[in-house]
């Protein structure tokens, strides 16, 4: 029987080693590897292409929802399942926004976990029950708005959102140009196209905007190990 190839991807060492020690007792699991920062895990999942990531949503580097757009991007089949201890609409939203498979909130049972790993690789969809409550109040809220403008970061192309976190966890022009492989000028004018789309005039206020929409958590980075 071959197993579900899962990737790992959790900058917490000892939460990380946690679910690695749960999925082993799996016989039909298979953890193939680990990561420790969202870009570090969109590399993983291009060399080891697994059948399911495992994800937190509150990644350094690049945040869960959108590793998993760049994840699906260019692994389709992968399916991503996003881990968070957060249940507010604005992270529910982008999670399904990212196409990811599923939502689990970090108390959920260890169970639930394997359970929405098999739903995930069978191609099916899976949330936390409270989760799944909200998606319903949520599509209800949406029937109400209309047409109105989605506000939030899918406003922003998939760079602007990488380079917003980045610079909200602190990072210097130089080294956001380093992470992300361009040159500082071009980090300088998405720092200005940024400012300029969001109604934002400085550092401090793009950290705020990050924070609200779900980009980072509150207090930055966890710095992990």
């Amino acid at each position: 029987m071959k197993r579900i190839s899962v990737l790992l991807a959790e900058d917490h060492t000892v939460v990380r080693e946690g679910l690695r020690a749960l999925l082993k007792r799996e016989d039909d699991i298979e953890v193939v590897g680990e990561s420790r920062n969202g870009r570090e895990a969109v590399q993983l999942t291009e060399v080891l292409l697994p059948d399911v990531v495992v994800m937190d949503i509150a990644m350094p580097l690049l945040n869960g929802v959108e590793a998993t757009r760049q994840i699906l991007r260019v692994v389709p089949a992968t399916r991503v399942l996003l881990l968070s201890a957060h249940s507010e609409d604005a992270y529910v939203e982008q999670v399904i926004q990212a196409g990811a498979a599923g939502y689990l909130l970090k108390q959920t049972a260890a169970s639930t976990l394997v359970r929405a790993i098999r739903e995930a690789h069978q191609g099916r969809t899976f949330f936390s029950p409270y989760i799944s409550r909200r998606l319903v109040d949520l599509q209800e809220k949406s029937m109400d708005r209309g047409r109105r403008p989605r506000k939030g970061a899918g406003r922003l192309t998939s760079r602007e959102v990488e380079v917003l976190q980045l610079i909200a966890e602190g990072m210097a022009n130089k080294e956001t140009a380093t992470q992300l492989g361009i040159s500082i000028k071009t980090v300088e004018k998405h720092r200005q196209h940024l400012m300029k789309k969001l109604g934002i005039h400085d550092t401090a206020g793009l950290t705020r905007y990050a924070i609200s929409a779900g980009i980072i958590e509150a207090g930055g980075p966890t710095g992990s190990e």
